[in-house]
């Protein structure tokens, strides 16, 4: 199975580097795991609607270069659909038992995904009401998978 996280903009904070270092080591013994940074678009601080929708398609246009027809793509989205790490488990599961080797999941800008990003998508998805800074959603986001692999082989780590 390949696991890729395809992300905007650069990760600059260590501890962030670090954690996520060490839950795709851990994610190793079972897939193939990696990270793409797309450029974030440069704006300024006041963004028009139109100014966020430029940059927002320019970031769209970087995110779906980087992705190919057969995989299956979660894009994380405010209006995505949340579910429980038992619900992710299983559904990542069911896609390697119907033959989707190739999951990838999206991570937006500060904006959020172009209208296009999320067209791609085979599912949206939430992690709740809260925001998160995008860097901190790849760290979380790598451990939910890593907890899904977990809970698939009956370990006790997710208790």
């Amino acid at each position: 199975m390949n696991i890729k996280i395809i992300t905007v903009g650069k990760l600059k904070e260590q501890f962030l580097k670090d954690g996520i270092a060490e839950y795709a080591k851990r994610l190793s013994k079972f897939a193939k795991f990696n990270i793409i940074e797309v450029q974030d678009e440069k704006a300024p601080e006041q963004l028009s609607e139109t100014q966020m929708q430029q940059v927002m398609a320019k970031e769209g246009e970087r995110i779906l270069s980087k992705i190919k027809d057969k995989e299956y793509v979660f894009v994380l989205a405010i209006k995505g659909k949340e579910r429980t790490s038992e619900a992710l488990a299983h559904e990542i599961d069911q896609l390697a038992v119907t033959g989707h080797s190739d999951i990838t999941f999206v991570i937006g800008g500060s904006l959020g995904t172009d209208p296009s990003v999320n067209q791609r998508a085979n599912t949206l998805i939430s992690f709740g009401k809260f925001t998160l800074p995008h860097q901190l959603m790849r760290l979380v986001l790598t451990e939910q998978i890593y907890r899904s692999f977990m809970i698939n082989i009956g370990s006790p780590y997710h208790k």
